[in-house]
């Protein structure tokens, strides 16, 4: 039996982050939906999401709106959370309104940091 290897896809690194967020799109039927949600992970260019309550397609576009900021994302997975009702949906910024930091937060400034400690380390050793 050969032992499974994971292929982490992911090309930055994810800060965790709970906020309330404000969420518009279509789901699935094509209804058009507006709904309160949290963000669990967030990235420079994306973000997942959890509380969503319709069932989304992958690259379907949604809008995120956090505080005065107006971010469009598409859909990139979903993933129904069992028994809730609820699903987790990972996105990827598509466009946006405040240049390349979507949440106000400093997160690309704290994956520029992350990675150069990184590089800092792994040179040292």
């Amino acid at each position: 039996m050969r032992p499974e290897v994971k292929i982490d896809r992911r090309q930055q690194n994810r800060v965790q982050g709970v906020l309330p967020v404000r969420v518009r799109g279509k789901d699935t039927s094509g209804a058009l939906f507006e709904e309160l949600a949290h963000t669990l992970d967030l990235t420079p260019t994306g973000v997942r999401l959890g509380a969503i309550r319709h069932k989304l397609n992958a690259l379907d576009t949604l809008v995120v709106l956090f505080r005065q900021r107006r971010v469009e994302f598409s859909v990139v997975w979903t993933r129904l959370l069992d028994g809730r009702g609820e699903y987790q949906v990972g996105l990827e910024m598509v466009a946006q309104e405040h240049g390349n930091d979507p949440w106000g937060l400093g997160v690309a400034r704290c994956e520029t940091q992350a990675v150069s400690t990184a590089s800092a380390v792994s040179g040292a050793a």
